[in-house]
């Protein structure tokens, strides 16, 4: 068994404050299976094809598939033909940074959280393959950006930023617009039920309203939530709601009541069990370890 060995994003930017790196690849052999010890890689494949290595399986790759490799999957490419390809590395908080919206978009889901968290796991091929005219706009993007990069005038950083951000929702509504096969199906439906979690989790919320609203049944929807994402759809939308609450309970001065109200609890004992078994004190302890102001209930 060939040695996995690890790769840096200091090896290619020493910038700390701006953690991103963009260039243009070519690999005419194959290369050797790495992981990504400090970064996320958003691959485009512009020409040519390849065999991807991802964990211990093998697939097929060529041009206009578009993945994401997280930091801890191993990957490799072999037996390249007239490959070329853009690397885009940064740290996956960056994603967070770029607009909350983004969070209920199906694509974004599948693309950028889902199918690389799933890749980790199990091997998982791209399932997006853009066509010949959203692989032109896409490289013009790519053309800017590496620009932007190696220009370094006043702004460039934001400038990056604003055309990494375009390109994310690009490849996302592409993602969602195409037709993925049986395993690409079951990332959409999941996608689906997450935005419509994340648009709706402050409202009273039935898993049957979620497997509805995402076309699939309870017992399936709770089946792929589980193997994706390692939890349930309710279990998902308590999490948010407990978030929200943090939120609110270090930043307000609100009752703890109106803090379960606010984040869609009417029952604030049932609130105060949920948030306890969460994060393992009360939401009056955590209030006060946070330094905000007393609780006035």
């Amino acid at each position: 068994m060939r040695q996995l060995s690890n790769a840096y994003l200091g090896w290619f930017t020493s910038d700390v404050q701006f953690p991103f790196y963009i260039q243009y690849g070519g690999h005419d052999e194959d290369t050797e299976l790495h992981r990504h010890a400090d970064f996320s890689e958003l691959v485009i494949v512009l020409k040519g094809h390849a065999t991807h290595i991802v964990n211990n399986e093998s697939f097929f790759i060529k041009k206009g598939n578009a993945f994401v490799i997280n930091g801890s999957t191993p990957h490799a490419y072999r037996e390249p033909h007239d490959f070329q390809i853009c690397n885009i590395m940064f740290r996956p908080e960056m994603l967070a940074s770029i607009g909350p919206d983004l969070r209920k978009s199906n694509g974004f889901q599948a693309l950028f959280v889902l199918e690389p968290m799933y890749r980790n796991a199990h091997s998982y091929a791209s399932k997006l393959a853009l066509p010949i005219s959203g692989l032109d706009y896409v490289e013009s993007l790519i053309s800017m950006m590496i620009e932007e990069y190696h220009n370094r005038q006043q702004g460039y950083q934001t400038m990056l930023l604003s055309r990494f951000t375009e390109m994310v929702v690009y490849l996302s509504r592409h993602y969602d617009t195409q037709e993925n096969g049986i395993e690409g199906n079951h990332l959409m439906h999941l996608a689906n039920a997450i935005s419509y979690i994340e648009d709706h989790y402050l409202e009273p919320l039935s898993l049957e309203e979620i497997a509805g609203h995402s076309n699939v049944s309870m017992r399936h929807l709770n089946r792929i939530f589980q193997s994706y994402y390692g939890t349930t759809p309710i279990s998902y939308m308590h999490k948010l709601r407990l978030e929200k609450a943090c939120h609110l309970l270090k930043y307000s001065s609100l009752p703890i009541t109106e803090v379960s109200y606010e984040c869609g609890y009417n029952d604030s004992n049932y609130f105060t069990r949920q948030f306890t078994k969460a994060y393992g004190r009360s939401p009056k302890g955590f209030r006060q370890n946070a330094g905000a102001k007393d609780d006035v209930d």
